[in-house]
């Protein structure tokens, strides 16, 4: 009898091959972490292994997705021919504007308060998935592009709460500098 990956290819693809050691391993590579995480920090990667995990084909793509929660940099964003292609698309300054002004509450961006903000943010603007979704994951996970990108949006205040070797910056600080770069 053929396995469940043999007869669904997309539920093999959603697997998890990953687990926090992984996560674990891959920060301390890149100088994230520094010998054996804390308990909290452990946590941290065994959500960031769930998350990211099923989104990923193998370890350069996890270490990629992590890298974006590590390392933020707007003005380097903003020079992308790809963030401009965004930018240019109509309300999609818009969307970044009213996205800030709902961030700068300060309140913790999980999984729940993600869904609030979009929620917020589609009656404010009124536009469909493509058009607010693209413009969020840009000035937040640094890329626009697909769901995968939201996964490391919820992952950003966990980590930026933890004391890892660089700084994560949270969702509002990094929505306010890249609203400083825009303008």
């Amino acid at each position: 009898m053929p396995s469940e990956e043999t007869r669904n290819p997309a539920a093999a693809a959603a697997s998890n091959a990953w687990t926090g050691h992984d996560v674990a391993e891959i920060l301390r590579e890149q100088g994230w972490l520094l010998a054996n995480a804390s308990p909290p920090q452990l946590a941290w990667c065994e959500r960031a292994a769930a998350l990211l995990g099923p989104q990923v084909a193998d370890r350069r793509s996890l270490a990629d997705r992590l890298h974006l929660v590590f390392h933020y940099d707007a003005r380097a964003i903003l020079a992308s021919v790809e963030s401009h292609a965004v930018l240019s698309r109509y309300a999609a300054r818009d969307v970044v504007r009213q996205l800030a002004l709902v961030l700068l509450d300060g309140v913790p961006l999980t999984s729940e308060r993600f869904k609030e903000v979009i929620d917020v943010l589609k009656d404010l603007v009124g536009l469909g998935s493509r058009e607010l979704f693209h413009p969020i994951r840009l000035a937040l996970a640094g890329r626009a592009g697909g769901g995968d990108l939201d996964r490391v949006i919820l992952l950003l205040d966990e980590a930026a709460a933890l004391s890892f070797v660089v700084a994560v910056k949270p969702a509002r600080e990094r929505i306010l500098e890249f609203c400083a770069a825009l303008d």
